[in-house]
């Protein structure tokens, strides 16, 4: 049933983000799915913990854990910034301004912050873990150093 419930979303997030979006609009992240999501300067994308995990099987993309403090990371975290410092951690996040980059916290609240201070600071492929590791965890998955 669980399996079911899963394809379903999946299926339905899909079909949303194919129907989604006019001609020559740019998104955030071409060819991905995702909830797109305005900001000053730009926009970023909310994806799913289904549609993370399909990034996961061609992981192109720097995955940041911005929760403070750490209450564990979700599996193929490459960095841990605190969600109000990521200004000031430009150094560590790719110079190609088009890189793509997933942020995610508990909930998805600091990372949304966070995905915005990117946008703002000119980062065009950002997405962000919509519910955080709180809806990782939901979808059954573990979260690491808890």
């Amino acid at each position: 049933m669980k399996k079911f419930v899963i394809t379903v979303l999946v299926l339905s997030m899909l079909l949303v983000g194919c129907s989604a979006g006019g001609a020559g609009e740019s998104t955030p992240a071409e060819g991905a799915t995702g909830k797109r999501v305005e900001v000053a300067g730009g926009a970023y994308s909310d994806i799913s913990v289904a549609e993370l995990q399909a990034m996961f099987e061609n992981k192109d993309f720097l995955f940041v854990n911005v929760h403070i403090p750490f209450e564990g990371d979700i599996h193929n975290t490459d960095l841990s910034i605190a969600y109000d410092e990521i200004n000031q951690h430009l150094d560590q996040l790719p110079e190609d301004k088009n890189a793509k980059i997933v942020l995610y916290c508990r909930s998805g609240r600091m990372s949304s912050i966070a995905a915005e201070e990117l946008v703002k600071a000119g980062y065009t492929h950002v997405y962000n873990l919509a519910g955080g590791f709180n809806a990782w965890e939901a979808a059954g998955l573990p979260v690491e150093g808890r």
